[in-house]
């Protein structure tokens, strides 16, 4: 039987606000283990709870980013469930009236577009952490309750592995330019569970779905869902029924497990909270809100082809996330050309980011010293492989290029009479070479630059090199 794949996705996003959603508790990743916690965030008695005004800010940038509708009112509800990491015993949520709704996001798949439609985009709190592995019991943190989240919920209209990974890069590339979230997954602060169900190819009606959870790295996303269809496909070909369950990824062993029945909506008893009032965003909010929306990385990409004539490749890494593209940027408004701007950022600056892990603008290159050291080798002062050093020397030493440049002598020699005296010496050193050559064997003009090149110990211009063992050797 031919059987379609249906996915959905439900993508959690930590929000990049200093306190949580309802209280005035640090939200910082990384704290000792219980100590941005209160009676809000532990749901005492007497405790209430108090909407961060920049939290929904945020919420609405990515409403506006992924198209969705900015609802005027919205309500908060909680959602019910026991679990030893829900203190209060409930959620506090949105459910039948959320604050951004009816959305898309564009996707490639191959070469392939198509739009992934949005359901919802909608508010909520963060519950706390379990930690299994440290005692015999396991142990409760509550620095994370209560830190703000935004939900998406796609349609199931994805129908591969590959358009799932897609669909969530192209939400995480808009989320890190919204700057509203750091999108790790590895942290916890971008977390993705998956509706799975596959049906005869060309039936409307939906298959029985199952929900696969703990999909904690962007690649193991695609990985688990592969494997989720494979195994409901097995279980339809051997006659047997899907069941709608919860499903753990292991990334150990490359499979989902059971974790329990599926719920419904209904067995987490929703009901708005009622110690909130409805959410209400007037026609000026909104509108201030969209006014702040940066410029977002598809605009960016097609920008950065069409304006610096750079390829599709080049500008796909540049525009990947915001500070790459704004650091390239500036490199240009420093006066760099963009096509070698491109070049060096794509390697020297993405290697020294990665080889200390941070971002561009924490180097010690900076835009405008990437386009000094530039400006060094487009007027022929240093050669380029010279360059490559002089940028590690910045970075190490926090210092101008131009003085590197003098101070460890590395400036080109360019001045023909000295370059032709130690051609000629390196021409008179090697005649049986040179015979060679003047027999067909033209290959052996690397040879005689790699020599000289070697006698000025790096320095000498290449081009003025390879000019004149060509004039000498005839």
């Amino acid at each position: 039987m031919d059987l379609e794949p249906v996915i959905g996705l439900e993508i959690h996003a930590q929000l990049l606000t200093k306190s949580k959603i309802f209280c005035g508790c640090a939200a910082k990743f990384g704290a000792p283990p219980n100590t941005h916690g209160c009676p809000v965030c532990l749901g005492l008695p007497g405790a209430l709870p108090v909407l961060n005004r920049r939290v929904v800010e945020m919420a609405m940038l990515a409403g506006f980013a992924l198209d969705c509708t900015i609802n005027k009112q919205s309500i908060f509800a909680r959602k019910n469930y026991f679990y030893p990491d829900l203190p209060k015993g409930y959620q506090i949520s949105q459910y039948d009236m959320p604050l951004c709704e009816n959305g898309r996001v564009a996707i490639d798949v191959a070469g392939e577009s198509k739009e992934v439609r949005i359901t919802r985009v909608h508010l909520e709190e963060d519950a706390g952490k379990l930690v299994h592995d440290q005692d015999e019991d396991s142990l409760f943190d509550v620095n994370r309750c209560g830190t703000p989240l935004i939900e998406i919920v796609t349609e199931p209209d994805i129908r591969s592995p590959a358009e799932a990974y897609a669909c969530l890069m192209a939400i995480k590339r808009i989320l890190d330019y919204l700057q509203v979230c750091d999108c790790t997954m590895e942290e916890g602060s971008l977390r993705c569970d998956a509706n799975v169900s596959v049906r005869p190819r060309g039936r409307e009606k939906l298959g029985t779905k199952t929900e696969v959870k703990n999909m904690n790295s962007f690649r193991g996303v695609e990985k688990a869902l592969s494997y989720e269809l494979e195994r409901q496909r097995d279980v339809i070909d051997a006659g047997g029924v899907i069941e709608q369950q919860t499903y753990l990824w292991n990334p150990d062993t490359n499979r989902t497990v059971p974790m329990r029945t599926k719920e419904e909506a209904h067995d987490y008893r929703y009901f708005p909270d009622p110690d909130l009032v409805p959410l209400v965003v007037d026609e000026q909010w909104r509108e201030r809100v969209r006014s702040i929306l940066p410029e977002l990385p598809a605009h960016r990409y097609q920008r950065f082809i069409e304006e610096y004539g750079l390829t599709t490749e080049h500008g796909a890494i540049l525009s990947e996330t915001r500070v790459v593209a704004e650091y390239f940027e500036a490199c240009i408004q420093a006066g760099t050309q963009p096509k070698p701007a491109a070049t060096w950022v794509m390697g020297e600056v993405l290697r020294a980011t990665k080889e200390k892990h941070v971002a561009p603008s924490s180097l010690h290159v900076t835009p405008t010293r990437l386009a000094a050291l530039l400006k060094l080798v487009e007027k022929g002062t240093i050669s380029a492989q010279v360059a490559k050093k002089v940028f590690d020397a910045v970075e190490e030493s926090d210092r101008e290029p131009e003085e590197i440049v003098k101070e460890r002598g590395l400036a080109q020699i360019s001045d023909t009479g000295a370059l032709r005296q130690t051609v000629e010496k390196v021409l008179n050193d090697n005649p049986e070479a040179v015979k060679r050559y003047l027999g067909g064997e033209k290959k052996l003009l690397g040879f005689f630059v790699g020599r000289t090149m070697k006698a000025t110990k790096g320095n000498g211009n290449p081009k003025e090199i390879n000019k004149i063992v060509g004039e000498l050797l005839g």
